[in-house]
């Protein structure tokens, strides 16, 4: 019998890590993903997943929400596509910290050196 379960004991411990190191990770972000998307609003400033920057001007229903990419140029999109919400304000008028070249700018390797 112990035998038996030491030698089921790597499987059984390479579950455990698939669990915490992929599984729930993923779980947690797409539940933050469907909060994001259930709060989207008129007049919030959104990013779809090809790119495409513009405001809400209708919440159509569950799944559709219309976006003004210019002036009067109105597309519809799915909200599943969404993956940014901006808020609602307008993030081209120079509130990236990034952009502005502050000192919040993260530098190097995945942000994780700052620029002094």
């Amino acid at each position: 019998m112990n035998q038996e379960l030491a030698q089921f004991m790597p499987l059984i411990l390479i579950g455990v890590v698939f669990y915490f190191l992929l599984i729930r990770p993923q779980q947690k972000r797409a539940k933050a993903h469907r909060t994001m998307i259930d709060g989207v609003s008129r007049g919030d400033t959104v990013v779809t997943a090809g790119g495409i920057m513009g405001k809400v001007t209708k919440v159509k229903d569950d799944n559709t929400v219309q976006i003004e990419i210019a002036a009067d140029v109105k597309i519809d999109v799915v909200k599943s596509t969404l993956s940014d919400i901006r808020g609602k304000t307008d993030t081209t008028a120079g509130s990236n910290p990034a952009a502005s070249g502050g000192n919040n700018a993260p530098a190097g390797l995945f942000g994780m050196f700052k620029k002094k």
